[in-house]
């Protein structure tokens, strides 16, 4: 059963957050539509959408974070939405969509990491770990990706939104002798080159880090915040084509730019991602299209070739 949380409203948008169904297994129901994995919808009916990846239940919650913007590219105002574990105390995935209209002027509107004020006391760590640690706030939602208004961007910097990451991972250095830019902002900086350029179109995203396998976390802040060994984006295209996805993986290291390295060296399946995670992304698909699309890419069409 759905469990839900006292939401407050913070400068004056809707924010929702609710924990997941335990869905290990439907009892043999089959969905209609061909679907026998999808989420089930509760009260929020954003887990419907393609961008979210099933949903684990449990002690892990799923907070949707909406705007008051009158975005004509998204009903639901739905900015973008994460899974927090609230036993490991750390984020599983992010999820959201773009399109053409995400653009605009509002760029990293804060100066700070804020705790979301959705989450009890106790779900989330009494101080943020992330400073003296060595590791920066890596967002999992960039704030680059939501410029279109000073909401959606401050809504990026909750530290529901952040893993511990390398500089040399997450960060860039343009000057002095050791210049690079990080693996993690060359792979946000592709996922924007992929946002569709007509409006009927959409590029669903999900990403995070691992946090559930022990062999791949490289350590815990003071015995509390995990590190992510790896990374990951799950990616799935709409257009007039149909449909076309194609995930990325990559170990995060301390002292490597690998700005050399191209990025179809880091391209995966679907479903070898989801083997690698152990995360369901894109159920909300029908099957027969969800099966086809995540069993192969192209670099090609991803122009990764």
């Amino acid at each position: 059963m759905y469990k839900f949380y006292n939401l407050l409203a913070v400068l004056l948008l809707a924010v929702f957050a609710v924990a997941c169904t335990n869905d290990d297994g439907d009892g043999g129901n089959t969905w209609q539509g061909g679907n026998a994995n999808r989420n089930v919808v509760g009260d929020e009916p954003a887990v419907s959408r393609l961008e979210f990846p099933r949903l684990k239940g449990g002690r892990s919650v799923v907070i949707v974070y909406r705007t008051g913007d009158n975005n004509k590219y998204d009903n639901d105002r739905v900015n973008y939405a994460v899974e927090w574990d609230c036993d490991k105390k750390a984020q599983r995935w992010s999820c959201y969509q773009m399109h053409k209209g995400y653009t605009g002027t509002y760029n990293r509107v804060v100066d700070g990491y804020m705790n979301d004020p959705n989450l009890d006391e106790g779900d989330y760590w009494e101080k943020d770990y992330y400073y003296g640690s060595g590791y920066e706030h890596g967002h999992i939602c960039p704030n680059a990706d939501r410029k279109y208004s000073f909401v959606a961007n401050y809504q990026t910097f909750y530290l529901t939104n952040m893993q511990p990451q390398y500089h040399k991972f997450n960060g860039y250095t343009n000057s002095g002798s050791d210049q690079g830019e990080g693996l993690w902002v060359r792979m946000e900086a592709q996922v924007r080159e992929w946002v569709p350029y007509k409006s009927t179109d959409t590029l669903y995203v999900c990403k995070g880090g691992t946090i559930d396998r022990e062999e791949n976390i490289i350590e815990r802040i003071s015995g509390r915040l995990i590190v992510p060994r790896y990374f990951f984006m799950a990616l799935l295209l709409k257009n007039i084509g149909g449909y076309r996805a194609i995930g990325l993986w990559a170990e995060q290291m301390e002292d490597e730019w690998r700005d050399d390295q191209p990025l179809s060296a880091f391209a995966v399946s679907i479903d070898e991602l989801e083997e690698l995670t152990g995360i369901d992304f894109f159920c909300n698909l029908p099957d027969d299209i969800e099966n086809d699309v995540e069993s192969t890419y192209s670099l090609k069409a991803w122009s990764l070739d």
